[in-house]
């Protein structure tokens, strides 16, 4: 912030989180200068969507400082009705969750009808004490949050009461000053918010351009110059014609395993368990071994090594995930494993069955399931060996290049939400003074 003065002259603002404030500021509570409401705390009976319908927003529809409306349940115009006369939201409110993630405020700028639950309802629409877009900011920033973890109650998730909210401690500029620290605000947060959404974008393309590459290299080979032949296989189109196509099931041994009882599911032994939430679906490496199978049952047991494991029921199935498991283990009864015969090695054949999909293998028609009669029929291309190893050499290679350029564009995000955070703490809290701050002309 070294390029921002500071203002003249500062005073002990009374309040620890918030430290000094400049001399003419006026620090209060939230209560003293807009109404502070949130919305019903009954459950309403959820209706089919039609004319005389509205939306409930809850907590759950407000995230990241926007607001939702396409999974919103709804309810009657009676109930509606009955809930507006407490917390009926006009364009130029605030709105805040106050359960889970809290402090993720948004300014209504639509006029939309609906109505609230478990969100905090500031009333800034019609007050002449407070601006409603330097409050929205105020919500957002450090200190804010500071007293949001010092008075939010743990349990399953965070919650933050109405009384917590009424009382939270404002910096309170004089209003005219709002408006100006408000402008600023807009415009510098919009450069940065600009400058992640380019790095956002560039995260996309580089994640289509790795898939691209492996999706190339596991189907077409990296002799550009070879001989093709039909696969007789949809998604495959051609490949290289000394590829063989051959059923999953020749491919490999597929198994299972019987349930095992949760007391023999612990939390340390000699024997891992893999279950669903054990995969990644990022890498092909298990993300962590947090499970084991009981010594006692250990023993009766028919553990693996060395083989891939994927869901295959339920929505875990569309997480995608494929993970080789090179340690002994036994696999959770949701997951599958696929051992590998001689011809194939198995990082090759991870590569193609995350191509592939999971749930396009997937009956999807009930439950979604995968069995052996789902995937043993499925047809794979299978290079010769030593050409599966130099393909997996290049694709280790190429996507740890790419998971590099992924990394350096998440970390620039971080940073530069880090900074977007830093100055709005630094505006609302008076620490620069942009009170002679002008929009450009461009």
């Amino acid at each position: 912030m070294s390029k921002y003065q500071a203002y003249p002259d500062y005073k002990d603002s009374g309040v620890e989180w918030l430290d000094v404030v400049p001399s003419h500021w006026l620090p209060a509570s939230l209560k003293m200068l807009v109404d502070v409401r949130d919305g019903t705390h009954d459950t309403p009976e959820y209706v089919e969507i039609g004319t005389n319908t509205f939306p409930l927003v809850t907590s759950k529809d407000v995230t990241s400082g926007t607001l939702h409306f396409d999974l919103c349940k709804h309810i009657s115009d009676v109930d509606y009705l009955q809930i507006i006369k407490r917390s009926k939201v006009d364009i130029g409110d605030i709105l805040m969750p106050m359960i889970g993630t809290v402090g993720f405020p948004v300014l209504v700028k639509h006029n939309d009808q609906f109505a609230i639950k478990n969100l905090a309802l500031f009333k800034t629409a019609h007050s002449n004490k407070i601006h409603a877009p330097f409050l929205n900011y105020f919500l957002q920033s450090q200190e804010c949050n500071i007293q949001f973890s010092l008075e939010s109650r743990g349990g399953v998730q965070n919650f933050v009461s109405l009384g917590t909210l009424r009382n939270l401690g404002f910096s309170n500029p004089p209003v005219f000053e709002q408006f100006t620290i408000a402008n600023f605000l807009d415009h510098e947060t919009a450069k940065i918010d600009t400058l992640i959404e380019q790095q956002q974008q560039l995260i996309q393309l580089l994640k289509e351009k790795r898939q691209a590459v492996i999706s190339h290299a596991v189907t077409k080979g990296l002799n550009p110059d070879a001989p093709m032949k039909d696969s007789g296989v949809e998604w495959l189109g051609e490949v290289p014609a000394h590829w063989d196509i051959i059923k999953a099931g020749y491919i490999g041994r597929f198994f299972g395993s019987e349930a095992i009882a949760d007391e023999h599911i612990v939390t340390d032994g000699d024997l891992p368990f893999i279950k669903v939430s054990s995969l990644s679906s990022e890498f092909f490496s298990v993300k962590d071994f947090n499970w084991f199978v009981s010594r006692e049952k250990a023993r009766t047991c028919t553990p693996e090594i060395d083989y891939l494991a994927f869901p295959k029921r339920g929505a875990a199935i569309f997480t995608n995930k494929v993970n080789i498991v090179r340690e002994l283990s036994v696999v959770d009864p949701n997951l599958m494993g696929w051992k590998m015969n001689d011809f194939a090695l198995i990082e090759f054949v991870a590569f193609l069955l995350k191509l592939r999909g999971l749930a396009d293998i997937a009956d999807v028609s009930t439950v979604p399931q995968i069995n052996n009669k789902h995937i043993a029929p499925e047809k794979f291309p299978v290079p010769p060996i030593a050409e599966q190893q130099e393909i997996i050499c290049y694709l280790n290679h190429e996507t740890i290049r790419f998971d590099n350029l992924i990394e350096k564009s998440e970390s620039a995000i971080l940073i530069m939400q880090e900074r977007r955070t830093a100055l709005i703490s630094a505006a609302v809290t008076g620490k620069i003074d942009v009170r002679n701050w002008q929009a450009p002309n461009n």
